[in-house]
């Protein structure tokens, strides 16, 4: 009983839990982040950069295809206010690798993507924190 219990503290130390988020500041396990970052439960990616700014375009997600193993839900914080929009090539591109897209203002992702985390799925978030 004594290891199962300490097996799971060092999983939930491992992950990447999102523990506050203001316009334009996340902070991640600890660490306080004023870029847009790529979350993996294991890391995150900061200086995340859209080519388009408030658009989000299959080519900014390069860090969400190549990571193995891919995750079964992404999750997208669009912003402050929302503005960020999403391309529809975004979902299509997603579809065929079994990856979800749930697209929240960045308040809400957050804690979306933390609901994810603890209930054990493979997820991965792209949170842009300004606007």
């Amino acid at each position: 009983m004594i290891f199962k219990s300490l097996k799971r503290l060092r999983v939930e130390w491992c992950l990447s839990l999102i523990e506050f988020y203001d316009f334009g500041v996340i902070v991640i396990n600890g660490k306080r982040y004023t870029t847009d970052v790529i979350v993996f439960p294991e890391r995150v990616v900061e200086g995340w950069w859209r080519k388009e700014g408030h658009r989000l375009c299959v080519e900014d997600l390069k860090e969400i295809f190549g990571h193995e193993p891919k995750p079964e839900v992404l999750v997208v914080g669009t912003g402050y206010y929302g503005l960020v929009k999403i391309s529809s090539e975004v979902e299509n591109a997603l579809k065929p690798h079994g990856v979800d897209l749930v697209t929240q203002p960045t308040r809400e992702a957050c804690q979306t993507f933390n609901k994810l985390l603890k209930s054990s799925r493979r997820v991965a978030g792209a949170f842009h924190l300004t606007c």
